[in-house]
């Protein structure tokens, strides 16, 4: 039986520490390009695989190296920043339409992002620490995958609304220099701890 309470508070806490992070401007940056739906298909995917190990392990999340889990983040956002940043043309090119994007392409790209990046991620960890707090697998993991979905879909509904605003390529330099900063501050971690 599923506990409104525990979902309840469960869904408030992981969307208030997941609505600041990396994740929200991966979903932008990918409903700037693909499918919205393609794209949340994907990252549902991996919240949803992220939540049942959080939900499974329970707190031995915990006890993940940190540093491995922030060196490959960096390097991986790092990496992103530099494709952005080394494109070629003028950011200025028109996005491929819709029907020009293979579904798995799209989705796969969305859920290996996330999937990596946030493994080992604040809200999986608390996940898994309200999960051996409360002994309710099933209202912690539906709180926590809403939360998560919520997050992604503001992302990525975001990204599609600022398009219309704000010109391609300058979201690209602002989205490289915001992974470029996430690259580094990543690094870092890894190297302080």
């Amino acid at each position: 039986m599923i506990s409104i309470t525990v979902l309840a508070l469960v869904f408030g806490v992981v969307f208030l520490a997941e609505l600041p992070d990396k994740t929200a401007l991966a979903g932008l940056v990918l409903g700037t390009r693909y499918r919205a739906s393609y794209v949340f298909a994907g990252v549902a995917a991996a919240f949803t695989l992220h939540v049942v190990l959080a939900v499974a392990a329970g707190s031995a999340l915990t006890l993940l190296p940190q540093r491995l889990v922030h060196a490959l983040t960096g390097v991986l956002f790092l990496g992103g920043a530099a494709m952005l940043l080394l494109k070629k043309g003028d950011g200025e090119e028109e996005i491929r339409r819709p029907e020009d994007q293979s579904f798995w392409k799209v989705a796969g790209t969305g859920f290996t992002l996330i999937l990596v990046a946030e493994f080992g991620d604040l809200t999986q960890i608390m996940t898994a620490n309200l999960a051996a707090r409360y002994d309710d697998p099933l209202s912690v993991g539906l709180g926590a995958v809403l939360a998560l979905w919520a997050v992604a879909g503001l992302g990525i509904v975001g990204g599609k609304a600022l398009m219309k605003r704000v010109p391609l390529g300058l979201i690209t330099k602002i989205a490289a220099l915001v992974m470029l900063a996430l690259g580094v501050w990543s690094l870092y971690e890894a190297v302080a701890r």
